[in-house]
């Protein structure tokens, strides 16, 4: 575990075993399709071959930027190593292990980059991380990833979860769910505010930082831990006053 409320984006250690089979692309032009729920894998060391370690999140949405990226969001925490650097610039895969279930999380030790797609994105962004647990500034915990359109489609459907627009979280005591690579679908009701977050009743596990939050198929907030999630519409105003890659985000068609 890396830091305080990191452990969702759970280095693995593991023995070197076969590789599995490359997953077949998922959209009928051969890219491969990614959306609010897909698995990530990252930090690969020794080779994205041959892997010994690593690190795995969870797509928050795929949308377009002011300048027409594609844009993929996930969590801040997933891409800031152990002194408190923050890799922009680190080479994203998609996790091509099955996603798991709560009653049977997906095995950290089966997650394996898709060879087959190749690098999907670059990181350009890592913001504040929320840093509950400790006393660092408090951030909403999101990461921009430049996706590469010629390896990847959008999609807005992954596992049990679509996602055809954004708003703000519910009312207090509304049922919501989150998509997670790890554990799945699960669901559970909106608690209260914490301060710029907002607190639920869903579960969540390791591999499941940046997790869509949805209210039906209304996108509402990134999950990173102990019931605690950022706001879309909060994470999306800071990238529009920061600028640059991720600004003007909306969701893509």
């Amino acid at each position: 575990m890396l830091r305080a409320l990191r452990a969702l984006g759970l280095a693995a250690l593991l023995a070197v075993v076969p590789l599995a089979a490359a997953t077949p692309s998922a959209s009928a032009d051969d890219r491969t399709a990614v959306g609010g729920g897909t698995g990530l894998i990252f930090r690969i060391s020794p080779t994205p071959e041959a892997p010994t370690s690593y690190q795995i999140c969870t797509l928050t949405a795929v949308g377009r930027d002011a300048a027409g990226n594609l844009v993929g969001l996930t969590n801040a925490h997933c891409f800031i190593d152990d002194k408190g650097n923050k890799l922009v610039g680190e080479k994203v895969y998609r996790d091509s292990s099955p996603a798991g279930t709560a009653a049977a999380p997906a095995p950290l030790t089966d997650s394996r980059p898709d060879l087959a797609a190749g690098v999907i994105g670059t990181v350009t962004y890592v913001s504040t991380p929320n840093n509950l647990l400790n006393t660092g500034p408090k951030g909403l915990d999101y990461a921009v990833i430049k996706l590469d359109e010629s390896r990847v489609a959008p999609t807005a459907t992954v596992g049990g979860v679509t996602i055809s627009s954004i708003g703000a979280p519910p009312a207090n005591g509304v049922r919501m769910c989150k998509e997670g690579h790890r554990t799945g679908l699960t669901c559970g009701m909106k608690l209260g505010t914490n301060g710029i977050w907002f607190t639920h009743l869903i579960w969540t596990n390791g591999g499941d930082s940046g997790s869509p939050v949805v209210v039906g198929q209304t996108l509402v907030g990134n999950a990173w831990g102990v019931q605690h999630s950022s706001p879309i519409l909060s994470i999306i105003a800071e990238m529009n006053a920061n600028g640059g890659v991720g600004a003007g985000f909306h969701l893509a068609t």
